[in-house]
């Protein structure tokens, strides 16, 4: 074993180095440090130790001996280091104990672990076994759903299949309801000429009335005249019995006057008792219509400063309003005569019709165009209308530009499911038109389809895709419109349990539809899917009221769907507007709170959409964030805003 020296330090040749040789050149005077590299540059000048090249030999003619191809070579190798260790202890008596502890221990952890391992042993077959068990049971279930696969693509055959041959009955309905809206319009008219009919009839009836009754009272005025004498005598003998009857009176109330009978005394004190049971609830009742009195006398007071406003803006409105022109002359100008022009000024205000009569002139002249000027490619020029010099005008019919309209929000709506991104309507309208109709052509169908929807303000399709397309309203407004009127038909044909195609006024669905719209406007929904029916005729073809022309004009029906749409928006702003009171500018938390109050059934989700759309931009901390409350309307008012519950 190691050595220690006569200063604490280990020699580095236990066997050879005496420690004589190791404080030979021991100087008194130096510091550890020297005397340290001292003794190893000594003990460098003495050779290995004869037993430790001995045992280094017999290990090397040991391993050389062993074959490490076999199984437990490792074990075979280890046996040469036990031996070697072994013979360490032996020779060296001093440590003996304490390595041949170290050695035991290290022996029976390697027994120890040894034994572990032969324990794991069979788990390593149990884990390969049921890898094997689960891999079978994968193959199996994949096996299972190829043929689930199969399966629903041959439903999947068979419901196109179904939905080829609903189309074709539907195709051959539409004929039949064509022609039952003929017979309508003819049944129309005729009532209409009875209803006047009937209004003089009654007119005449009113008057031969008034004139007997004036007759009557000529007669009564010439009778009082003859009979005065009689009335004379009778009017003396009813003040002699009013007499006698008074003096009998008088003398029972002073016989009786305190006397009040038991039957009568038991009657009034439960009718007593009663009247107080009732005054309770009544001053009970009277607290409540106090409180809502007040509040309507507030809604008054709001109410009667609106009428005053509006007052004062009809004022303002007739003085400076034109006579009713005559537009009856139209008919001369317009093509197609007093036909057509009956068809497009039926239901139309004045504004409307000079709208109609601006967009007659407007295509008109359009149609002789035959080059637009480009507008050039600076950064203000949409990008649908980068261009430098002329484009060549198509010359398209309001069908044409309609259904191309149309094909462009399927696409449109197609990519946005396939893709899960929304995608911005100027730039998707470009590449639109590049994809079918080529780069260079693209312009010329741009600026053709831009003059037209601009031109076109009375057809819905072409208005409406203008106003998104040139940032006027927001495209959620569009599909918000859609989604009623889906709703609606599917409620509908939900009611139709026959699917007959017809429903009676009673089994309209569209207060379940709509369970927020007033009365008022439910009825107007009705009214205006009779519009083709006698007032004798109840049975309603809810399909045709949801058709369009070829030029993409809607019934009445979904017309006034979509101006209530507009109408209750506008509405439930003005509430919103009231709310806010007289701010000037609104920050979001207040206008949280505006929109909480006036519509409490509103769930976080919508209001973060209402509120990202009155401030566009959100910034870090929206909540500081100001705008003035009319530039807030305005952009809610672009956007699909609408009540999400019932008006508090």
């Amino acid at each position: 074993s190691f050595q220690l020296s006569a200063r604490g330090h280990w020699s580095t040749w236990p066997a050879f180095a005496s420690g004589q040789t190791i404080l030979r050149n021991h100087k008194p005077c130096c510091t550890p440090q020297e005397r340290e590299s001292s003794n190893k540059q000594a003990l460098l000048t003495f050779p290995k130790p004869r037993f430790l090249e001995q045992l280094e030999s017999y290990l090397r003619k040991e391993l050389q001996s062993l074959d490490l191809t076999k199984k437990n070579s490792q074990e075979l190798k280890l046996q040469p280091y036990r031996e070697i260790f072994e013979f360490f202890i032996d020779n060296f008596k001093t440590y003996k104990p304490l390595l041949s502890a170290i050695k035991n221990e290290y022996e029976v952890t390697l027994a120890h672990q040894k034994k572990t391992i032969r324990a794991l042993e069979p788990l390593k077959a149990m884990v390969t076994t049921v890898s094997e068990e689960c891999t079978r049971q994968i193959l199996a279930l994949q096996e299972k759903e190829k043929d689930e696969i199969n399966a629903l693509k041959q439903e999947k055959q068979h419901l196109l299949k179904f939905i080829d041959n609903m189309r074709e009955e539907k195709n051959s309905l539409q004929t039949q309801v064509e022609h039952l809206q003929t017979s309508v319009a003819e049944e129309y008219v005729r009532y209409l000429n009875e209803y006047g009919a009937r209004k003089l009839l009654l007119a005449k009836l009113n008057d031969m009335h008034n004139e007997r009754l004036d007759m009557t009272c000529h007669q009564v005025q010439d009778v009082k005249g003859e009979d005065v004498v009689k009335l004379t005598l009778a009017l003396k003998i009813a003040r002699q019995d009013l007499t006698n009857v008074q003096v009998k009176m008088n003398t029972m109330i002073a016989d009786y006057g305190d006397v009040v009978p038991r039957r009568d005394f038991e009657s009034l004190e439960k009718k007593y008792s009663d009247l107080l049971q009732e005054m309770k609830t009544l001053q009970k009742d009277f607290d409540q219509l106090h409180n809502e009195y007040e509040t309507l006398l507030e809604i008054h007071r709001e109410t009667a400063e609106e009428r005053d406003n509006f007052s004062t803006e009809l004022q303002r409105v007739q003085s400076n309003c034109t006579p009713r022109p005559n537009w009856a002359k139209c008919t001369e100008v317009i093509p197609g005569g007093a036909d057509r022009w009956g068809r497009l000024a039926e239901g139309k205000t004045s504004d409307q019709l000079v709208d109609v009569l601006l967009e007659e002139i407007g295509t008109g002249a359009l149609k002789e165009i035959n080059v637009f000027p480009g507008w050039g490619k600076g950064d203000k020029v949409p990008v649908y209308l980068r261009h430098e010099g002329e484009v060549k005008n198509k010359k398209l019919t309001k069908k044409d530009v309609v259904n191309i309209l149309k094909d462009i929000w399927k696409e449109k709506i197609a990519l946005e499911q396939q893709t899960g991104k929304p995608s911005s309507l100027p730039e998707f309208f470009l590449s639109y038109l590049q994809k079918k109709y080529g780069d260079a052509a693209a312009m010329e169908w741009s600026y053709t389809l831009y003059e037209n929807m601009r031109l076109c303000r009375s057809n819905y399709v072409l208005r409406s895709f203008y106003d998104i397309l040139t940032g006027k309203v927001g495209e959620e407004q569009y599909h918000g419109q859609n989604q009623l009127i889906s709703t609606l038909q599917k409620e509908l044909a939900a009611c139709d349990r026959s699917n007959s195609g017809s429903l009676t006024s009673r089994h309209m669905a569209v207060r379940e539809a709509f369970p927020l719209k007033r009365k008022e406007s439910i009825q107007e929904l009705v009214d205006a899917s009779r519009y083709k029916l006698d007032s004798t005729e109840d049975l309603i073809d809810y399909i045709s009221l949801f058709k369009e022309d070829e030029e993409g004009n809607a019934e009445p029906f979904v017309a006034k769907l979509r101006s209530q749409y507009v109408r209750e928006k506008q509405e439930y702003l003005r509430q919103l507007k009231n709310q806010l009171g007289g701010l000037i500018e609104v920050n979001a938390d207040e206008l949280k709170t505006a929109f909480c109050t006036i519509d409490p059934d509103i769930d976080d989700q919508m209001l973060d959409t209402y509120i990202g759309l009155a401030y566009w931009a959100r910034r870090e901390q929206p909540d500081q964030e100001v705008v003035p409350v009319e530039t807030a309307l305005e952009r809610l008012l672009t956007g699909d805003v609408r009540r999400v519950g019932p008006s508090p």
